[in-house]
């Protein structure tokens, strides 16, 4: 099917997926770009795909033929795309593998960052609490590289996770900037999960209390902090690396 206006009933439909509020209504969010197509593909995910390319019309999935105006109007990018796809929200799962918890984490760019990293670090199950950024934003989905695909996300109240935790026997850990164990020194069980905080506050005291120990990353004392996307990923590497050595 070719839609040439931008006053189309459907291209309305796909603009207001830009907005969370209608994301969350309709259970469904955006994707740009041939990459991220091949991963919403595997995922088993695309409801409808738009293109002014009809090379991108996969078997089985209604494919619309749209205008490079209708393009620019529906992408969040200002170069633009050639192929945007409809995609239904990824299913809850129960906890599985070694799990991050994010508190209060604001910036999608850091979520993008800490999702990729994640899987690179084999994190196969990210909570995130009711305050953290929304995960099918644009630009966390950019930002991830395609690996939103390849992990298990729960959102939740995170005291009922951490209850949930501890009832499976997960080991969780807390994170602090200037005090607690160093990562080094620290040898993580096979159930652990890791507490990220806010970019600006860290994570919240409440959570100090259910945390088996407080980590921090030792840093030069002229520098204040590290990214929090930089900052999980050191201490993925090291919760993988703890795993690694008891075997050796």
């Amino acid at each position: 099917m070719k839609i040439e206006s931008l006053q189309n009933k459907k291209v309305k439909e796909w603009v207001k997926r830009k907005e969370k509020k209608y994301r969350d209504e309709t259970n469904s969010f955006l994707i740009e770009g041939d990459h991220l197509l091949r991963e919403a593909k595997e995922k088993g995910i695309i409801l409808e795909i738009l293109s002014n390319d009809p090379s991108f019309a996969l078997e089985g999935i209604p494919f619309y033929e749209v205008t490079e105006e209708i393009l620019k109007k529906i992408s969040n990018q200002k170069s633009g795309t050639n192929v945007i796809a409809l995609c239904q929200k990824m299913q809850e799962k129960a906890i599985v593998g070694k799990v991050c918890i994010l508190d209060n984490i604001q910036d999608p760019g850091n979520l993008g960052t800490i999702i990729r990293s994640a899987f690179a670090f084999q994190i196969e199950t990210i909570i995130l609490s009711e305050d953290t950024v929304d995960l099918y934003n644009d630009k966390v989905i950019r930002a991830s590289e395609g690996m939103i695909f390849h992990l298990n996300f729960i959102r939740g109240n995170l005291q009922n996770y951490c209850t949930k935790l501890k009832d499976a026997g997960y080991d969780i850990y807390g994170t602090d900037v200037a005090q607690g164990q160093t990562l080094k020194s620290t040898k993580f069980s096979e159930k652990s999960a890791i507490i990220i905080g806010n970019e600006g506050k860290g994570m919240n005291p409440l959570w100090q209390k259910e945390c088996r120990k407080i980590l921090h990353i030792p840093i030069n004392q002229y520098c204040e902090s590290l990214n929090v996307g930089v900052a999980a990923s050191i201490i993925f590497y090291e919760m993988q690396e703890s795993r690694a050595n008891e075997y050796e």
